[in-house]
């Protein structure tokens, strides 16, 4: 079993700033890449960051600057710090891993539940 779990979503003003975490945790082997990604109200879902296991990141292209994507490969974490938000970046986050599980298994994309992230006007 496997799990990602969300934390540090939340209510802020336009202008403000977030940090999301994420935690994978279970029968972990290895961790390969690591994202987010948002889904908003009658929207589909879209990549907002990605990390590899080597720290190469990439960007959706609203980002522009505003957010950085980190990892702890130790504490098998990712992080997602989210500067001048907008109104338009209110969504769910959700968490994605590559996870492998077993020696000789392959790598299955795991989610987490996501939390929600409420930018104000």
């Amino acid at each position: 079993q496997v799990q990602l779990v969300e934390s540090g979503g939340g209510l802020v003003q336009t202008g403000g700033s977030l940090r999301l975490s994420c935690a994978a945790s279970g029968s972990i082997r290895s961790i390969n890449a690591m994202a987010w990604y948002r889904q908003a109200p009658g929207k589909e879902r879209e990549l907002v960051a990605a990390i590899t296991n080597e720290g190469r990141t990439n960007y959706g292209d609203f980002v522009q600057g505003r957010a950085a994507i980190s990892r702890d490969n130790a504490k098998n974490m990712v992080y997602l710090q989210m500067n001048s938000l907008k109104p338009e970046d209110t969504a769910v986050y959700y968490c994605a891993a590559g996870i492998r599980v077993g020696k000789g298994a392959g790598t299955s994309k795991y989610w987490g539940q996501g939390t929600q992230v409420t930018v104000s006007s």
